[in-house]
């Protein structure tokens, strides 16, 4: 495979869920171009997560680092700022630890990146009973558009060269998920990275990408490819949705292309 003129990080975020971080590293393992390094943000402390990382650096050579603190509730911005701080490659592919990647995850996200934009993948949701029986068989390869227990099929389906025909409003944040996103670590520093000053779940990926759209970094939304099976899991607690949603405004109002309490303060 022609190497690429940049290096690539895969930043997997988890918490408290080693069972479906066993399935996303394996589907490490499956790429048909590894990255060059993985960077584990764990928003806690358990054991147990060490423990399936530690048995999956014992299955390659890729460069894997664990980064943590101490579970005090939800600071998933935190934790990916300290995380971002470890990474030495030039671009990073974000993801969720219930993420597992289709076989040409890295390699389609690797085509799509270009300067001057941050790219968001294409994310299919597996169902309950599906998410139950993978977890149990862990035979992840048998993952495909047309198979049964598949929510948003269309999201499965990998046709890359009809990726152009997708359009998007490059300078809009709605719907930007970390949970499948690829950014230069340049313009991540730029805007100082996620803004650590939320609580609980919701919105720091949509206050992140509308700092970076101010900055004049556009978005670039990748459908056909990318592709991440979501395993599904119950929500998490909306208690600070109203909160969050106020910080995300501000910024869309005020056009702030930084925030202090950042990647630098992490």
């Amino acid at each position: 495979m022609k190497k690429t003129p940049f290096k690539v990080a895969l930043l997997i975020s988890t918490y408290k869920w080693p069972e479906a971080l066993q399935l996303v590293l394996q589907s490490v393992l499956y790429q048909s171009r590894q990255p060059d390094e993985i960077i584990i943000a764990e928003d806690g402390d358990d054991t147990r997560t060490a423990w399936c990382i530690g048995d999956f650096k014992k299955l390659h050579s890729i460069p894997v680092k664990h980064v943590y603190h101490e579970d005090r509730g939800f600071r998933k911005s935190l934790i990916l700022n300290k995380a971002i701080k470890e990474i030495e490659s030039d671009y990073i592919i974000e993801i969720d630890g219930d993420i597992i990647m289709h076989r040409n995850f890295i390699a389609d996200h690797i085509n799509a990146a270009k300067t001057g934009y941050f790219v968001q993948g294409s994310r299919t949701m597996l169902t309950e009973w599906k998410s139950k029986l993978l977890l149990k068989t862990r035979k992840i390869n048998r993952l495909h558009p047309l198979m049964k227990g598949l929510y948003s099929r269309f999201n499965a389906v990998r046709m890359p060269l009809f990726s152009s025909f997708f359009k998007v409003d490059p300078y809009s944040s709605h719907n930007v998920k970390g949970c499948n996103l690829a950014f230069w670590k340049g313009d991540y520093v730029k805007v100082n990275g996620y803004y650590s000053g939320f609580e609980g779940w919701g919105w720091e990926d949509y206050e992140f990408g509308e700092r970076l759209i101010n900055v004049g970094v556009k978005k670039k939304r990748v459908k056909m490819a990318a592709i991440g099976y979501h395993i599904f899991h119950p929500l998490s607690s909306r208690a600070n949705f109203v909160p969050n949603e106020l910080i995300y405004r501000e910024t869309v109002q005020f056009k702030y292309t930084y925030r202090p309490n950042g990647y630098v303060e992490a």
